[in-house]
């Protein structure tokens, strides 16, 4: 299966496109501090999924997913933070969370699969 055809990608895809809408309109002396933090930390989700699925071992492609599971909650975090600054607000604040906590059980489970002996790799 490629990497674009895994339903936790597409999401994780999709939370970097609202990630990248919201933090546009965050004030501009934030440019090189939280909307930079938080666009990279959205776009890491994806991008582990990404190199992870395309390495040769399960091993390896745990690593990566690990890695994607960790910016992800770094994204969790800066929404936070951007909630508490007032740069967004309560109600977009529980949109974004509701899409980081689909992102996370999809990743989970998808850990957990790789990590049941009957799963072999197949990158």
């Amino acid at each position: 299966m490629h990497w674009s055809e895994l339903k936790v990608w597409e999401k994780a895809h999709q939370l970097v496109l609202n990630v990248y809408e919201m933090a546009n309109k965050f004030p501009k002396t934030e440019t090189y501090g939280l909307v930079d933090q938080v666009k990279r930390a959205a776009l890491s989700v994806p991008a582990n999924i990404v190199e992870g699925q395309s390495r040769n071992t399960t091993k390896e492609y745990l690593s990566f997913l690990y890695n994607a599971r960790g910016s992800l909650e770094e994204v969790r975090y800066f929404l936070l933070a951007a909630r508490d600054l007032r740069f967004i607000n309560a109600e977009k604040f529980k949109e974004m969370e509701k899409s980081c906590s689909e992102v996370s059980r999809m990743l989970n489970a998808l850990i957990k699969s790789l990590k049941s002996p009957k799963t072999p790799h197949a990158p």
